[in-house]
């Protein structure tokens, strides 16, 4: 009986291990599943409604970190990680994107000569500003295993001169649980609940620090939206840090059409991605999901390390110049958007496609 403990650390971890975890449960026989939540994303209630939602079975693991620097949050996981693999002696280990826990768990991994396995592996923003691309090239250096979601992964990769035979192009599965829970996601009534028309309210999500930490950016980003809410309705899921930067820089006065609601769930989040006119945001996993969902994006900022989604999808990079902000939205609305396409393999089937390269794998090193 092989062993294999799938790392999460933050929300956008769950989503692409619940369809792994999913898939491991047809080699019930020949592979034990652990999942260690490392708890960087500490927020518990959160955490809860994300892994009943997704239908995630409670973390073997709970390792409780919290919040901290990258440094201290970086080192805690090291230290608790280790424990971990020193008890339980996995075969191999798979962590997901690019959070801290991404790139601590995969240094205690490789250091006890145990395998590593990167889920969303080669995406690059080419901006080592940003802590995520950090994370990002450290994991795919010493990782064992890379899968990739879109063909620029497999191209950066080659570049960085890591070997072929580790490369793994599988599709995306973010879009696994997307297809997956689209009935159930259908079946929300969140806009009715917040007292919204489809297509008529635009979602927003922001959490960078260059967005959201700086009082002079958020005193523009909101000077933009309150131009926008004279048409639309704003709903803004938004992070108890950034409402705490909106009080400090003065903007108690918020329009009454801009909702700033509590963060909420997958499902109801979702729902409301694939009923809204537009989506305004600077986070990767949304990029991916309005492409799938043929819902226009526009995202804050310079760069994205998944170009997939503004070529064939429907992303456009705008940049931080706030004040362009208003006349991107109105264009955007007011224009046909142009013939958008789902990426290649973001067909539902990236985690078992996935699975069957690591059981394969690990059933031939057993011989």
């Amino acid at each position: 009986m092989k062993k294999i403990i799938s790392v999460v650390g933050a929300r956008p971890n769950f989503m692409k291990a619940a369809p792994l975890h999913r898939a491991f449960l047809k080699y019930q026989d020949q592979v034990q599943h652990l999942i260690c939540h490392t708890g960087q994303h500490y927020d518990l209630n959160m955490s809860k409604v994300f892994f009943e939602e997704l239908e995630l079975p409670k973390p073997d693991f709970y390792l409780g970190i919290g919040s901290g620097s990258h440094a201290e949050q970086t080192a805690k996981i090291m230290i608790e990680f280790e424990k971990v693999l020193l008890k339980e002696k996995p075969n191999l280990i798979i962590v997901v994107g690019d959070v801290n826990s991404t790139v601590a768990c995969s240094l205690v991994a490789v250091k006890l000569g145990i395998k590593v396995a990167h889920v969303e592996a080669g995406l690059r923003s080419f901006d080592r500003t940003m802590p995520e691309e950090i994370n990002r090239l450290l994991t795919d250096a010493i990782s064992d295993y890379l899968f990739v979601t879109e063909e620029s992964g497999v191209q950066n990769l080659a570049n960085e001169g890591i070997d072929e035979s580790k490369v793994f192009f599988v599709g995306n599965c973010m879009i696994d649980s997307l297809i997956n829970y689209l009935p159930k996601i259908e079946k929300s009534d969140v806009v009715s609940r917040l007292n919204l028309e489809a297509k008529k309210y635009i979602v927003v999500t922001l959490h960078r620090p260059s967005n959201v930490d700086e009082p002079s950016n958020l005193k523009e980003i909101f000077f933009q939206f309150t131009k926008l809410a004279d048409g639309y309705k704003i709903v803004f899921p938004i992070h108890p840090r950034t409402r705490k930067m909106l009080e400090q820089s003065g903007l108690t006065d918020i329009h009454k059409n801009i909702l700033l609601i509590a963060p909420i769930g997958y499902i109801d989040f979702v729902n409301l991605v694939k009923n809204c006119a537009l989506t305004l945001t600077d986070s990767g996993g949304i990029q991916e999901e309005t492409t799938y969902l043929k819902i226009p994006c526009l995202t804050l900022r310079d760069n994205t390390e998944r170009p997939i989604t503004t070529i064939l999808g429907t992303n456009k990079l705008i940049g931080t110049k706030y004040n362009r902000i208003y006349d991107e939205v109105i264009f955007t609305l007011q224009h046909d958007q142009k013939d958008s396409q789902i990426p290649p393999l973001w067909d539902g089937g990236a985690a078992e496609r996935i699975v069957e390269v690591l059981m394969t794998s690990l059933n031939q090193t057993n011989q």
